[in-house]
């Protein structure tokens, strides 16, 4: 008997161990968890009864106890594999309370009728769960394999042979033992095989899954194994134009990879089937077997194909996608109207081709602009305007070479760039380009069955001769271009090196002139007048520099023009008038003397009329009295505001405050205009000083200062650098000379020594 009970305990341990280790394997298979539980729960019913046939009251006493746990236990896992096989759900409470349950009945078995009730209440609970598993199974729909069937009949045999104890005691425990071990044994192959043909099932499910999933990708994959094709999607053979597997062939693939790529894919291949590299992702444009184009972006990883390393491929066409942006790209580098490439493309072709490490091939940019054209848009309408930049833009691309691309920038503005050439001569080609054009309009344009003559202005910029990066060179081509028309008809200009910066010098310094004027960057110098007599000071004008932090010294008609220009000359001239009359009242705390200091005035600035309050201002912030300061007001100012200009004169005068002229002789002089401004003084024109002592100049300057002394006006001469010109000006009748010959602008603390002794000796004329 013992070698019975030791077969059935191994049995249960095998099988037991063996569905255990299945359901590790695949856990969707819960059945077998617990059909493997309940056999090595089986293996605790020996060991329960050898426990109480022992003479130790507490051994007996333990197994007694262990039995209806071990039993139920075993039941209950049993319970939880059959509604597990049959697909029904198994809640963790309802296993406690069938647990429960048949402890309780297996405990009241054992106490009221001994081991054989017990046996007989387990083998009639275990028949009955044989029953209702055979029912779940064999109901329909409940499972597709008939091996899954015998697993309810083979329970209720194991039920049954439990009866032998029942009837025959100890002395049919080995019979009992040995068909359970062979039932057992019957019951575990049929579950394995049941769960061999659901794995099978799930395979083949994944598999018809992963097939429907890919046959109805849009997105094309093949997987490579060893060089070989081994699998390849409907979409994947459609995209490389195969009808089938047979079609679809390492061959064809190699064809659609160009020469030079076919190299590095197939160590891609290696490299990720190899393992040394997980993915990689890369787009190319490859064609169809018809030869049409297809834009398909590709990823490599590394996959498994019947269980031997492989690399798949995803492929997707985008072509479409492609095709969009390279339209978009094309409308955003082509002018709507003409179809002409844009400034953007022009700015894009230049930069690639000016090289910033040096210079490249040579190249000739023509910006041309049609004269007059908005007055052709008023008289024709822009209908009209339209039509004759279409025309215009197809009859340039007619006349020109083909390697002179066409551009049209924006309005009536068109580019011309000549293709690149080594170390032939730019100018050859420029004078092609321009030639052509000039010969093109010369002829009438046809637009609409009508013909239009048209003019146009070239600007003519080389690379890298007029600049060496594409926005100085465009820069200088739109400058040439705006040089060329001031010249009427069609005409072109040759940019300079001097028009590499183009406006922007105009921009930056306008906007350097509002920090200077914010940060008083600017100073004054200031300039003695003599007596003609006596050669002794006299007078200072104070003359506004400006030296820009970077830059160096910027000429006073260029930031002065800046300055009115942008609106700022208000400031800018309160500022030096301010700094003006501080000098002035520190040269009195020093000297304990002064000389009138005059300050120039913009013409702007006397269109002010609060401007004599502004000097009453600032003369009685300073504690400068007016008779210090004298102010010098240009012909043209006077001339173009007649009426502002005599009412702020007399304000002025009415202050103390003295008003010259200056320039007198180079503007519209007149003697109505002298006579009805309240003049103090009039400066000549350095202009009319050079030319002296000739005997013209001097018959000019003697009626200027014959013109004045009636009028009761004091004549300075500016600009003085030779002692001819001071003997002929003093001769002439000017009372004060001013220029290089005793000075030149000095800087306040150099001006100053003038002031010591006014009588100390000044340079005086033989």
């Amino acid at each position: 008997m013992n070698y019975a009970l030791i077969i059935n305990a191994a049995v249960s341990l095998i099988m037991g161990v063996a569905l255990v280790l299945v359901w590790r394997r695949d856990r969707t298979q819960a059945f077998t968890r617990y059909m493997g539980w309940a056999n090595l729960a089986q293996l605790l019913v020996p060991a329960g009864y050898w426990l109480t046939a022992q003479s130790s009251p507490a051994a007996a006493l333990l197994g007694m106890g262990a039995l209806p746990v071990v039993a139920a236990g075993y039941t209950t896992l049993l319970a939880a594999g059959t509604m597990s096989l049959a697909h029904r759900p198994v809640s963790k409470k309802f296993a406690g309370l069938f647990l429960l349950a048949l402890v309780a009945v297996n405990t009241s078995a054992l106490g009221l009728g001994g081991m054989r009730l017990g046996q007989a209440t387990a083998a009639t609970i275990n028949t009955l769960l044989g029953v209702v598993c055979t029912y779940w199974v064999w109901n329909t729909g409940a499972t597709r394999y008939s091996s899954e069937k015998l697993v309810g009949p083979l329970l209720v045999l194991l039920g049954l042979n439990q009866f032998i104890y029942v009837l025959y005691q100890d002395d049919g425990a080995a019979l009992q033992a040995t068909l359970g071990a062979l039932l057992r044994m019957a019951l575990g192959l049929v579950l394995l095989y049941a769960a061999l043909d659901r794995g099978a099932l799930a395979t083949r499910k994944l598999q018809h899954r992963f097939e429907r999933l890919t046959d109805r990708s849009h997105q094309g994959i093949l997987i490579f194994q060893t060089e070989h094709i081994v699998y390849a999607n409907a979409a994947c053979m459609d995209i490389y134009g195969a009808s089938d597997m047979d079609g679809m062939n390492t061959a064809v693939i190699a064809r659609s990879i160009p020469k030079a790529e076919r190299a590095m894919v197939g160590q891609l291949l290696q490299r990720i089937q190899s393992g040394l590299q997980d993915d990689f992702s890369y787009e190319a444009l490859r064609h169809r077997q018809d030869g049409g184009p297809m834009w398909l972006r590709f990823h490599f990883f590394c996959t498994e194909w019947d269980g031997l390393p492989a690399v798949q491929v995803l492929i997707s066409d985008d072509t479409e996608r492609y095709q969009a942006n390279q339209a978009l790209v094309h409308q955003a580098l082509h002018d709507d109207l003409t179809g002409l490439p844009n400034r953007a493309a022009l700015l894009k072709s230049l930069r690639g081709r000016c090289k910033p490490n040096g210079p490249g091939a040579r190249f000739v940019l023509v910006l041309m602009n049609i004269d007059r054209f908005k007055l052709f848009n008023e008289a024709h309408g822009h209908a009209m305007g339209d039509e004759v930049l279409k025309a215009l833009g197809h009859a340039l691309r007619g006349a020109l070479d083909t390697g002179v691309e066409v551009m049209r920038l924006a309005g009536d503005e068109y580019a011309l760039v000549s293709a690149p050439h080594g170390d032939g001569d730019s100018g050859e080609t420029a004078v092609s380009i321009v030639t052509t054009v000039r010969q093109l309009l010369a002829k009438p344009l046809r637009v609409n069955e009508g013909e239009i003559f048209l003019d146009a202005s070239l600007g003519i910029a080389l690379y890298p001769n007029s600049a060496r990066d594409a926005d100085s060179l465009l820069r200088a081509a739109n400058a040439a271009m705006h040089m060329a028309k001031r010249t009427p008809g069609t005409s072109h200009r040759l940019a300079e090196k001097a028009f590499e910066r183009g406006a922007s010098n105009v921009l930056e310094q306008e906007q350097a002139l509002r920090a200077g004027i914010e940060r008083a960057e600017f100073h004054l110098v200031f300039q003695p007048k003599v007596s003609a007599e006596s050669g002794q000071l006299t007078s200072f004008e104070a003359l506004a520099r400006w030296d820009r932090p970077g830059v160096g010294p910027v000429s006073p008609v260029e930031f002065i023009a800046a300055a009115e220009r942008t609106g700022l000359i208000g400031a800018l001239g309160t500022a030096l008038l301010k700094q003006a009359c501080q000098q002035i009242a520190r040269w009195q705390l020093q000297y304990n003397t002064c000389v009138p200091v005059a300050v120039n005035v913009s013409p702007l600035q006397l269109l002010d009329p609060r401007f004599p309050q502004l000097v009453a201002h600032i003369l009685d912030s300073c504690g400068v009295d007016a008779q210090w300061l004298t102010l010098e007001i240009t012909e043209s100012s006077a001339v173009q505001n007649m009426e502002q200009t005599v009412l702020q004169v007399e304000q002025l005068r009415a202050m103390g405050v003295q008003v010259a002229m200056d320039d007198f002789g180079t503007g519209f002089s007149s003697l109505n205009m002298l006579r009805t401004l309240r003049l103090h003084t009039v400066k000549i024109d350095r202009g009319l000083i050079e030319p002296l002592p000739s005997s013209d100049a001097i018959a000019v300057v003697r009626a200027i200062c014959q013109l004045a002394d009636a009028l009761h006006l004091h004549v300075v001469a500016e600009g003085v650098e030779t002692t001819e010109q001071a003997r002929t000006a003093r001769d002439a009748g000017c009372g004060e000379l001013q220029g290089y010959l005793y000075s030149r602008p000095l800087l306040p603390h150099d001006a100053g020594p003038w002031l010591g002794p006014l009588t100390e000796q000044r340079p005086t004329l033989a």
